[in-house]
């Protein structure tokens, strides 16, 4: 199958990228056309924008005017290394039917997501042509161009791909792109982690504080002087006049 890249690798473009390794917009010899994107780090929202980046596709087929009769198939490719999806498989595929008789309504649409950390099989367990891209996206550092899997072997394209595949072979300048990249996102992952854990801190402390307020007007509910309820809950004489306060007004 010819394939056509509209937007073949640019270093400039990758420069101003948003942290893909991937992503390429491409139509092939029956005028089908692919997004492919390929993303290491994590995203929230990675549907939304996954069925975003297919309807830019699909709509700038036809440059201006209504010939919605020229608009083609368009297939998302989504590879992920991370888990997004709640589905075992590791390639799940999404189209437009009918809920209740399972019609298809048009095959114009068709969304992948390949979540790489779900592929689990050992070399002897590969029987598609996916599950050798698969093995070989996730599996490419055990062997060289010069060792590669008989079962990942008898596909020359993925032979092709292990000769190229060696980051030393990078110019200073895209070696220097991908460290400072590598490096960029160990910091905003480390960022993220530490936001989530101040969060749930938070969250812990206010909902202790909650509780302690709670059981405060509970006791103060019950007719339990003042003084006792402070010493009950830990909270000053003030916090306790400033709740009788409040629950007067």
């Amino acid at each position: 199958m010819d394939i056509e890249l509209k937007n073949p690798y640019n270093l400039a473009n990758y420069r101003q990228g948003k942290m893909s390794i991937l992503d390429i917009k491409a139509v092939d010899e029956k005028g089908v056309w692919y997004d492919i994107e390929m993303q290491i780090a994590e995203q929230s929202f990675y549907d939304k924008r996954a069925l975003y980046y297919w309807a830019k596709v699909y709509s700038d087929q036809i440059e201006s005017g209504y010939e919605f009769n020229l608009l083609k198939k368009t297939i998302g490719i989504n590879i992920l290394d991370f888990e997004y999806l709640n589905e075992e498989e590791y390639h799940n595929v999404y189209k437009i039917y009918n809920v209740k008789s399972k019609k298809s309504f048009s095959n114009l649409f068709e969304l992948h997501f390949i979540e790489l950390p779900k592929f689990k099989k050992d070399f002897s367990e590969i029987k598609t042509t996916l599950d050798r891209w698969a093995a070989f996206l996730t599996k490419a550092y055990e062997f060289d161009k010069d060792s590669v899997p008989k079962e990942l072997a008898q596909n020359e394209e993925i032979k092709k791909a292990a000769e190229r595949l060696d980051i030393m072979s990078l110019n200073k300048e895209e070696r220097e792109i991908y460290e400072n990249d590598l490096k960029a996102m160990m910091v905003r992952n480390a960022e993220i982690n530490a936001a989530e854990e101040k969060g749930r801190e938070e969250g812990i402390k206010e909902g202790i504080k909650e509780g302690v307020i709670k059981t405060a007007k509970n006791l103060l509910d019950m007719g339990i002087d003042e003084n006792m309820v402070s010493k009950a809950t830990g909270l000053s004489v003030e916090d306790i006049r400033e709740l009788c306060n409040k629950r007067k007004q």
